[in-house]
């Protein structure tokens, strides 16, 4: 292996000058720089980053615990992690606990099968001596997972959790819905129909509240009969879908594109027209959304602005010892908003069909 005494002997300097000018702190002429990282180019040589770490108690490495790196929201949050992690000199160390592929949905409540697998990931970050831990959801729910004075700064992303100690960032789902939903009623539709997610699950529940929050401010009455639950999946939008048409909704709102997805095979086998006999609206903008006939009206999740969030949060904490805005007592919470995308699903309902 190449090391700093290596490129010194090869360059006619000290392994002092050497490793001066590979931490920016030299005082060599250009001449000296440009032989020096010119060497290491040409030689390979590759940082120590763990015993540089030992030497100043920092390894300038940043370790992610991704419950499932296969779920959709999960690789653009590590993009906006690892982008900001580049541009401040951090390393990253992603770990994927695999839950989703290991047990589907079916593992929410097995906290032993759970910790069986988190906490090794969690013993070889500390081992590794990592600066500080984000921990990725695979989707928003209270997560328990850093034990009670953990001694390494954490950040929950795409997700909350109760510790004192752990900031999170998660999506504004209330605030995103209710923008959307918003549009909807602007668009002159008053009997909207919703299918939601699982009902005992925190998207839906926020989603669910945006929706009644525009309802209340555009003085239009809350109907529980126009709410559907269904398990975020195509299937489910088109068997919900049903019910909704016979109670004469002009518009859907789904908490997922999948689900909008099964609403548009509903529509097509009863012979209906989206944007124009019917409107659909969706929630997540998957890379389906802009590909159905026509492209849906949806809301982009903010996943690498959550991934960029996250990654500050924990920088902040590392490098000062205390985060922005920080009560005693209680984490901070940040959310981050929703970016509405206009497309061809949604049309203006006429006054006659409004009354």
């Amino acid at each position: 292996m190449v090391t700093i005494k290596d490129i010194a002997q090869k360059c006619n300097v000290s392994a002092t000058t050497v490793s001066n000018i590979l931490n920016g702190k030299a005082k060599a002429g250009k001449e000296t720089r440009d032989l020096v990282m010119q060497t290491v180019k040409e030689m390979g040589y590759q940082p120590n980053y763990i015993a540089q770490g030992l030497r100043n108690s920092r390894t300038k490495t940043i370790g992610i615990i991704a419950e499932d790196i296969a779920q959709f929201t999960t690789p653009k949050i590590i993009e906006g992690i690892m982008e900001y992690c580049e541009e401040k000199g951090y390393r990253t160390i992603v770990q994927n606990l695999r839950l989703y592929a290991r047990w589907s949905d079916q593992w929410y409540d097995k906290n032993k099968d759970y910790h069986s697998i988190l906490d090794p990931v969690l013993q070889e970050m500390v081992s590794l001596k990592v600066d500080g831990i984000i921990y990725l959801a695979g989707h928003a729910r209270v997560i328990h997972c850093f034990p009670k004075n953990f001694r390494i700064p954490a950040v929950m992303a795409y997700a909350y959790t109760d510790s004192e100690e752990v900031p999170s960032v998660a999506i504004d789902d209330t605030a995103s819905a209710y923008e959307i939903v918003k549009y909807l009623l602007d668009m002159g539709h008053r009997k909207i129909g919703v299918i939601g997610g699982c009902s005992d699950n925190i998207h839906t529940q926020k989603r669910l509240l945006g929706y009644q929050k525009a309802l209340f401010e555009a003085q239009v009455l809350f109907d529980p009969e126009l709410v559907r639950y269904g398990n975020w999946k195509r299937e489910s939008g088109y068997m919900e879908s049903s019910g909704l048409l016979a109670k004469g909704v002009t518009a859907f709102f789904c908490m997922a594109d999948r689900m909008a997805g099964g609403v548009y095979d509903r529509l097509e086998e009863n012979g209906l027209t989206v944007g124009k006999d019917i409107s659909v609206a969706g929630f997540d903008d998957q890379d389906i959304a802009e590909f159905f006939r026509p492209p849906l009206t949806t809301t982009r999740l903010p996943l690498n602005e959550i991934g960029l969030e996250s990654i500050k949060i924990l920088l902040e904490k590392i490098e000062t010892g205390a985060v922005r805005e920080e009560l005693p007592g209680k984490a901070l919470e940040i959310l981050v908003p929703c970016i509405m995308q206009v497309r061809k699903s949604v049309e203006r309902v006429p006054a006659v069909r409004q009354a």
